[in-house]
């Protein structure tokens, strides 16, 4: 597997620091306001890479933190009437729908910058006590010239580098920095804002100190994968690296990873140019997500991205033959349990090119190849099931699923019935009870469900339509 890492500006074998393990932290949103395409589209990336990694047998720990402290949290906070901590935990929820409705799953976990601030002291205090701070009445800022690998992510010299590229405007003290490019790292409390008691005074995080305290928490010194938006390489990850690397005198991450960014309609995109869109306003249009899905993944994740409505509807018609290839084994197949064998050279072909920097747009060229072969009608039912089920199975990969909700499907039915049924059938497969596993499949099939059995032992369901004149599920638990 090869990786492209944005520090060498190259692409490498794929190695971890546990075999096996992968220890892997990406950059959350700053909760102030719904998350928007750009969000969608490196959260959507994220998710591929972790998905895909823990179908080539890691066992992913995936961080993704919330910036919950921050200048634009306060000042709509003011603006309201309200604290800082009901803006952050509004967008927060909010985060958690979008993400829910685009099939992003769950991270292993969701630190907030308020949870960390005695390990953000810690931090603080070690770079001081190695040189690399000074104090200005309350502000404790990181001395740049102090660190000789200042730039080695970026590839930009101290010259080269604007004071006030991270955009966050309170740290921009021209009378207290040294150099224009010190940042910091513990603000001074200011009126009628949150803060915290610290050796320095009372007072709140920096922006960059908060990543690095996070990262150093939850999943230590050094991690396998650093991932973010392109925007984030400078400054952001620039400074994670400098205050990680001083303190421990190793690595902070062995692959950088940034993903390109969203324009719209050929512009940056921006709430001035009255071009900004949030997720939840395109799929309130409404729009199925998996179109939303699949046009980020038709481009390689380090490209930029243009959104336009020709592109969605290119994403649209794309989504509806992909969908009907996923749909075309969920109506009338006795027998899903396929052995997929038959179609390794397509699933070899999958991993090829996602084992190449992870290429979905390569990677979906092979599923629609799939798709639309399923489409045709075949002579071979047998040869066609196993190629839809290859489809389905690679297709997951991705996260893009199709979920039919045809209108007679009983309404009756709680999940929690129906995966227990799922379980008694699994286990009597084990052993080999097949004339009871096939009674509860065929049970199943007549309440509307339909089962699928993958190759890595998992059973997917899907709503199908119920057989008039059957039994609800309480009926079948009463026998």
């Amino acid at each position: 597997m090869l990786i492209y890492n944005t520090q060498t500006r190259q692409k490498e074998p794929f190695s971890t620091l546990t075999p096996g393990q992968v220890k892997m932290y990406c950059c959350g949103v700053t909760v102030y306001d719904y998350c928007h395409l750009g969000h969608a589209r490196s959260y959507i990336v994220w998710d591929v890479i972790r998905r895909y990694l823990t179908w080539r047998g890691y066992q992913v720990t995936y961080i993704q933190n919330f910036t919950d402290i921050d200048d634009k949290i306060l000042t709509r906070a003011q603006r309201e009437g309200v604290s800082m901590t009901e803006i952050s935990q509004r967008y927060i929820q909010a985060y958690f729908e979008d993400a829910r409705r685009l099939n992003i799953q769950e991270a292993t976990n969701y630190p907030r910058v308020t949870e960390h601030i005695s390990q953000i002291h810690q931090l603080i205090q070690e770079l001081e006590k190695k040189g690399y701070t000074y104090n200005v009445n309350g502000d404790v800022y990181y001395k740049v010239n102090q660190f000789q690998d200042y730039g080695k992510l970026s590839g930009r010299h101290l010259e080269q580098m604007q004071m006030g590229a991270s955009g966050r405007l309170s740290e921009l003290d021209t009378d207290k920095k040294q150099h224009s490019s010190d940042f910091v790292l513990w603000k001074a409390a200011k009126a009628d804002e949150p803060s915290w008691d610290s050796p320095w005074g009372s007072g709140r995080p920096g922006w960059h100190i908060e990543c690095s305290a996070m990262v150093r928490s939850l999943l230590g010194e050094t991690i396998d994968i650093h991932g973010g938006g392109g925007d984030l390489v400078f400054p952001h990850h620039e400074n994670e690296i400098a205050q990680s690397e001083a303190v421990t005198g190793q690595l902070l991450a062995r692959y950088w990873l940034h993903n390109g960014m969203v324009r719209v309609n050929g512009e940056k995109m921006a709430k001035s140019t009255g071009n900004f869109t949030t997720i939840r306003d395109l799929l309130n249009r409404p729009l199925d997500p998996m179109v939303l899905r699949l046009f980020v993944l038709q481009a390689h994740y380090r490209k930029p991205l243009d959104f336009t409505e020709a592109a969605i509807d290119s994403a649209r018609n794309s989504w509806n033959t992909l969908q009907q290839g996923l749909l075309w084994g969920n109506s009338d197949q006795d027998e899903l349990y396929l052995d997929i064998s038959p179609f390794s050279d397509s699933i070899s072909r999958f991993q090829a090119v996602m084992d190449d920097d992870f290429n979905t747009a390569a990677a979906l060229a092979v599923i629609f190849e799939l798709a639309k072969d399923v489409r045709r009608e075949k002579i071979n039912k047998q040869e066609n099931l196993q190629k839809w089920q290859t489809l389905v199975y690679l297709a997951k990969i991705l996260g893009l699923e199709a979920n039919p909700e045809p209108e007679n499907l009983s309404a009756s039915l709680p999940e929690t019935a129906i995966q227990d049924l799922i379980f008694q059938r699994n286990s009597a497969r084990k052993a080999k009870n097949y004339p009871e596993s096939d009674r509860l499949r065929e049970q199943l099939k007549m309440m509307g469900v339909t089962l699928v059995d993958l190759p890595d032992g998992q059973t997917q369901w899907y709503p199908t339509e119920k057989k008039d004149n059957t039994p609800e599920i309480k009926d079948f638990f009463a026998k």
